[in-house]
């Protein structure tokens, strides 16, 4: 596995200041509208698409079912990655999998196993997966009923805590006493695909979380973790004493990686943020740094799938066809993200960690997050929207 640590902290360093840099380099961006195509061929895109569906197909059980009948947040994920891949919601796979998802039901309005400790982010995937089924209204009641429990669960005043609480506004799981990005992001992608506003309440207070999530000191994050790193980047939260998957710095800060980067741009445009704002400005200089495919920058291959999807929502929300790294060289991402899966797909139609954490060794999982993300990657012609900085020194 690639790290921080193996890339030496010299190197770290460096490559932080020049983050730095960059953040303090006017990002108006410069974007040239032209006419050109852009993304994968849509034969490689759809053949990858048809074995991973023909994979699935053959995974689920007849109960309707993904990897555990007290799971259904992974039968939600992959029920919404095949309904975003063009399977209809009256597909006999997809039709048993909105089935069983139903009896997760609860009175309260949450959509999760009543033992489960992750009510947040089951309720939240299930949300995902009724509204991309939900083509005639069908579910219309029980989109309302969950979106008001998630806002239930969100960590704020019912919960005895203020406006400077580091934990205010964020989403969690409910076996750790404290909210994180992860889980805040799917709960703010549940209320924007239910027709939630930015200016909801709910979406401003998670605003406040993600905003202290980053590493960027300002009006908006005064956490004694912010001027400790102060790269842009994202960690997982800075709740409960502070955590990063990615580890501390020497003086005690909390790194920044990929998957929450991706995370938190995605979470700040949802909430109505603009390009202009300096949160916005940078997280696309850290992004822009650590551009790749190649692994999740700052965890190796740990959560590649998840950052995957997380990539491709986010610079399909930041609205950039052509993505410029610092180092000047443009990225058509959508091709380069297809053609990085296209050479991880196993034979047999699936996708698999090699490095199992958070569940990426499941097939299931794993497969649903690479469809997701391909989803994004739809070839485009016509006005090609390339934006690179601008420097204005």
């Amino acid at each position: 596995m690639t790290n921080w640590g193996e890339r030496g902290r010299r190197a770290r360093s460096a490559r932080w200041l020049c983050v730095l840099c960059l953040a303090a380099v006017s990002f108006a961006p410069v974007s040239a509208v032209r006419a050109a195509r852009v993304g994968p061929s849509q034969q490689l895109l759809q053949k990858m698409r048809q074995r991973a569906i023909d994979y699935l197909r053959t995974t689920q059980d007849d109960a309707g079912w993904w990897s555990s009948p007290s799971a259904p947040g992974i039968t939600a994920l992959v029920t919404t990655a095949l309904l975003k891949s063009g399977v209809g919601p009256d597909d006999p796979t997809v039709a048993r999998a909105l089935k069983f998802l139903e009896r997760f039901v609860q009175p309260d309005g949450g959509i999760y196993h009543p033992e489960s400790k992750h009510r947040n982010y089951e309720t939240s995937i299930a949300v995902l997966a009724f509204q991309a089924a939900n083509k005639d209204g069908r579910y219309d009641k029980v989109i309302t009923r969950a979106v008001r429990f998630l806002k239930k669960l969100q960590w704020d005043e019912d919960e005895g805590i203020d406006e400077d609480d580091p934990a205010y506004g964020g989403a969690g799981y409910g076996s750790h006493e404290r909210p994180d990005l992860s889980n805040t992001q799917f709960f703010l992608e549940a209320l924007r695909a239910s027709g939630v506003p930015p200016n909801d309440p709910a979406v401003q207070k998670a605003l406040k979380f993600v905003s202290r999530c980053q590493n960027l000191e300002s009006e908006h994050n005064t956490t004694p973790f912010a001027a400790k790193v102060n790269d842009g980047g994202f960690y997982y939260t800075p709740a409960a004493g502070g955590t990063s998957q990615a580890g501390k710095t020497p003086n005690g800060g909390l790194r920044s990686y990929g998957s929450m980067t991706y995370a938190g741009l995605k979470s700040m445009i949802y909430a109505g943020l603009s390009k202009d704002d300096q949160r916005v400005k940078a997280a696309v200089a850290w992004i822009r740094m650590f551009y790749t495919l190649k692994e999740n920058p700052g965890l190796g291959k740990q959560g590649l799938f998840y950052y995957y999807h997380t990539f491709a929502k986010a610079l399909d929300a930041y609205g950039v066809d052509v993505f410029v790294d610092a180092s000047g060289q443009p990225h058509d991402w959508r091709k380069e993200l297809a053609e990085a899966l296209a050479a991880l797909q196993r034979p047999n139609g699936s996708w698999v960690n090699t490095v199992p954490r958070w569940y990426e060794g499941d097939p299931n999982l794993a497969t649903a997050y690479a469809l997701l993300a391909l989803s994004y990657c739809e070839p485009r012609e016509g006005a090609v929207r390339t934006e690179s900085p601008q420097s204005t020194q």
